[in-house]
């Protein structure tokens, strides 16, 4: 048994022996260092604050009051003394939010959601917090504080600073109810009013007085007190109508628009007056009460007047605004004012006028309706004046043979034998195109001079224009006068055109040939004065005795007064009323140039293209029986010093 013993006791021992020397020395360091430690596992020795430890995994326990108890893994490494950190987290604490005003709104750490509205009290974790505290009519403010944590309770306190200031409305009357932006408040003038800071639209209302209203910019603690207010009494409303509608209505003298209307009125007695043409005025007095509304109403009498009505053809009807009125004949009485008077009758055109009888007088109408041949043509001016101020006769044009016999004197071989017969009615300069009207379209132009005599006079005709800007002038002019561009133009360049436009254009070949030579009665002329030369003095602007040191043929004996062209209308129209058609300056013409054939045409054109356009006319530099005949025809694309244009359209 002893022997047992004593085996025992030294197996202990080596065991003992072997666990000191094969252990590792492992400290645990706590925070808090008060912390109670325990190691759970293998075989653990404690000596003082250091354990004996084998190699291998363990599960430390620590706890501390107001700290979370921690169970933590460890592992124990080769090294003979180890150290290993516990650290255990305090308990939350418990937070008091001390916030005026009571209702204030917390958010923590700038969350979105609100830990709630003060007072509150809130369980916090351990640390450093930042609260957020709000309330609509006080400003913002930040809070930053630390949280002791361990179950403590403790005390966050805060103070908002109103974010309003006190104002004073003093009015007479008092007692106004004040409005914010609007909204209504609980307070009475003069207040105080704690209105919120920034800019208000502050007004206030008091019955039987109008609203008084102004823009505050409210600074947080400024009080003020504004200058005193003195109300107005409330206008009075006045409902006026009248029979007939529409009749002008005065208040005290000062006109307030037509019937039916409301007015606004000053409270007291006011008068009232009523007035239509046609019609008697009226007059009414009311007691107008502030705040109140009223209504009014006019009976207008009316003021008759005469129209006595004769009608050419009989049985047409009288139309009166707008109304079938009866028969166009013998009298008819009516108001006194302004009325659309229409007389209608099948196959006429109808006639329409503004009649305005007169109280106690009879007016007489007589009209002769025109039938609608009649009517088309009388609607037609004629004359038209365009925005530059270029007159532009109405023609009505018929047939006329073009060109010349081969055996007359002068003749050219491109003056064939052919009959137009024109249909549309068209417009014609009565003038040649002017310096100062060209110059409207193209400030730079200069027609220059001519061995220095000047051809650039404001009223001079102008040259030295190529038949293409006289088209763009024309297009230029048309949409000026509002009319539709009767040529088309690609890139700055003539192209084309369009024959059912209205718009300003050069004349035809047979248009410039018929205003020219048409007569009514006998053969075309010859010459712009007559069948034989010379002309008679005076007549025109020619190759005369004035431009001998000029131009190398010239009209003997006979004498202008002009070497060069002279200004536009100094000589005598002819028969249509145009100047300046045989004389004065050459003039393009619409139609490309070509040699016709000897058929008949219809409100010709000319050809589809071409190089040259035509030009028509004799000149200040032309005197040979050739040259001044009607029919003599030129051509060309460029300008020169004594060839100009004139304007032409369509009536319809």
């Amino acid at each position: 048994m002893a022997g047992a013993a004593l085996l025992a006791v030294a197996v202990v021992a080596g065991v003992a022996l072997w666990f000191i020397f094969t252990a590792k020395s492992v400290r645990f360091a706590a925070e808090p260092a008060e912390a109670s430690v325990a190691v759970d596992g293998a075989l653990a020795l404690r000596l003082g604050d250091v354990y004996l430890l084998r190699r291998g995994n363990y599960r430390v326990q620590a706890s501390a009051d107001g700290y979370h108890p921690l169970t933590q893994p460890v592992s124990i490494g080769r090294a003979r003394s180890q150290t290993i950190d516990l650290k255990l987290a305090k308990l939350p604490g418990q937070v008091d939010f001390a916030v005026e005003p009571a209702d204030a709104v917390v958010l923590l750490d700038g969350a979105e959601t609100p830990l709630g509205a003060a007072p509150l009290q809130a369980e916090l974790p351990a640390g450093s917090h930042t609260a957020s505290i709000s309330h609509p009519r006080y400003q913002p403010t930040t809070v930053a504080f630390d949280v002791i944590g361990m179950g403590q309770r403790q005390t966050v306190a805060a103070a908002l600073e109103p974010n309003w200031a006190e104002v004073t409305i003093p009015t007479t009357p008092p007692g106004a109810t004040v409005a914010v932006d609007g909204e209504a408040t609980e307070f009475a003038t003069p207040g105080p009013v704690p209105i919120l800071a920034g800019e208000r639209r502050v007004s206030v209302r008091l019955p039987g007085y109008e609203a008084w209203a102004d823009i505050l910019n409210i600074v947080a603690g400024n009080h003020v007190t504004l200058p005193a207010v003195e109300l107005v009494a409330a206008a009075a409303s006045v409902r006026i109508a009248s029979d007939p509608p529409g009749a002008s209505v005065t208040v005290d003298g000062e006109y307030r628009g037509e019937a039916p209307l409301t007015a606004s009125v000053r409270p007291g007695r006011r008068v009232l007056r009523a007035s239509k043409a046609g019609y008697e005025p009226a007059t009414k007095r009311i007691a107008a009460t502030a705040g109140r509304s009223a209504s009014v109403a006019f009976k207008l009498a009316p003021l008759l007047g005469a129209l006595d009505i004769e009608t050419q053809p009989a049985a047409a009807e009288l139309w009166l605004d707008g109304q079938r009125h009866g028969p166009a004949a013998g009298t008819v009485m009516l108001p006194a004012r302004a009325h659309d008077l229409e007389i209608r009758k099948d196959g006429y055109a109808s006639y329409r006028k503004t009649v305005t009888p007169q109280p106690g007088f009879t007016q007489a109408l007589k009209v002769r309706l025109l039938t609608h041949e009649e009517a088309r043509l009388e609607a037609l001016k004629q004359v038209r004046r365009t925005s530059q101020g270029h007159e532009l006769v109405l023609l009505r044009p018929t047939e006329i043979r073009m060109g010349a016999s081969r055996r007359e004197p002068g003749r050219r071989a491109n003056e064939v034998l052919r009959t137009a017969r024109l249909t549309r009615l068209f417009y014609l300069g009565r003038f040649e195109v002017t310096n100062r009207q060209f110059r409207a379209f193209a400030a730079g132009h200069a027609s220059g001079a001519y061995q220095e005599i000047a051809l650039d006079q404001p009223q001079q005709p102008v040259v030295q224009v190529s038949w293409q800007q006289a088209a763009l002038y024309c297009n230029w002019l048309s949409e000026r006068d509002q009319l539709g561009k009767f040529y088309r133009v690609e890139a700055g360049q003539v192209t084309g055109f369009d024959p059912s436009a209205l718009g300003y254009r050069l004349p035809t070949e047979a248009e410039w040939a018929w205003a020219a030579r048409h007569q009514a009665e006998g053969a075309p002329r010859r010459f712009a004065w007559g069948p034989r030369l010379p002309p008679p003095e005076r007549h025109g602007n020619y190759a005369d005795r004035a431009a001998t040191h000029l131009v190398a043929r010239t009209i003997f004996d006979y004498n202008d007064n002009y070497n060069v062209s002279a200004p536009v209308g100094t000589f005598a129209p002819n028969d249509k009323g145009i100047h300046d058609l045989g004389g004065n300056v050459a003039e393009w013409i619409h139609d490309f140039y070509e040699i016709p054939e000897p058929a008949e045409l219809i409100d010709p054109l000319g050809p589809a293209e071409g190089e040259y356009h035509v030009i028509r006319g004799a000149s200040w530099q032309k005197g040979t029986i050739t040259d001044l005949r009607l029919t003599f025809r030129d051509y060309g694309a460029d300008g020169r010093e004594d060839l100009g244009f004139r304007i032409a359209r369509f009536a319809e």
